[in-house]
């Protein structure tokens, strides 16, 4: 339990430090805020996994484009899942995430001024404007968004049940689809719990599932795709005839 407490002091203050900064940045000098906020992203990341006593490592960074619009979908086991992520994703990147996160104090002003994307889940009409003005900003800027398609974290490890969100946006922007397994969260930190543990997190990139050509009758298809893709990746016996695909799309957290 000391090294739970330990994150927690640590993470209240990284959090409160890297935020604030960031906020006043945006208020008084916004000239290269997008370099700042990827700088404040990557150290809090880094911190947290730090305090932890986690090590990450990268496999496939190869299958990432650093310089191209695109859509990482990855699975979701613990709350340490963003905290590699966003320190160790090699490039621009923003994640979609909940509306509560966006109203968490000084945080949540934060994430709002670096461009991350929060989502009213209650309300389909507001979630679906976030995404399309969030998305005309990460492809005009070329940068990569992060979503977790199962919606929440599972409360098994097992691969959830995708929604669809991230597919209809990869086929409305013509973007590839990233799939990304990672292995080792959930021994560190699982669903339900509070308890952190040491330990080792695998980042496994796959190659990406192109978009080009398709039309939103296709989101089904790239649903299924990268599901196996990620399955795949985590080494996870699948049933073929199982049917991936969820109901309406939701987003980071849970």
């Amino acid at each position: 339990m000391i090294r739970t407490f330990w994150v927690l002091f640590v993470g209240f203050f990284a959090t409160f430090y890297y935020a604030g900064t960031t906020v006043l940045r945006a208020h008084f000098w916004r000239k290269n805020l997008h370099c700042a906020c990827d700088r404040a992203a990557r150290r809090w990341g880094e911190v947290l996994l730090k305090a932890a006593g986690i090590s990450v490592t990268i496999e496939g960074l190869e299958n990432l484009q650093t310089e191209e619009p695109q859509i990482v979908v990855s699975n979701h086991q613990s709350w340490f899942d963003v905290f590699a992520l966003a320190a160790h994703l090699p490039v621009r990147y923003r994640f979609v995430a909940k509306k509560e996160l966006g109203e968490i104090p000084i945080f949540g002003k934060a994430w709002k001024s670096c461009g991350h994307v929060s989502v009213d889940r209650g309300n389909r009409e507001a979630a679906i404007a976030s995404l399309d003005q969030a998305w005309r900003e990460v492809h005009e800027d070329k940068l990569t968004m992060v979503l977790f398609p199962e919606g929440t974290r599972s409360p098994d490890g097992k691969l959830q049940p995708f929604k669809k969100g991230a597919f209809v946006l990869a086929v409305q922007g013509q973007v590839p689809l990233v799939p990304v397994a990672i292995v080792g969260s959930r021994g560190i930190m699982p669903k339900g719990s509070f308890r952190v543990r040491k330990g080792v997190i695998t980042l496994r990139i796959g190659p990406p599932i192109p978009t080009e050509g398709a039309t939103i009758r296709d989101r089904n298809r790239l649903l299924k795709a990268s599901w196996h893709a990620i399955a795949a990746l985590k080494g996870e016996k699948t049933e073929e005839e199982g049917d991936p695909a969820g109901g309406p799309a939701k987003t980071l957290g849970g």
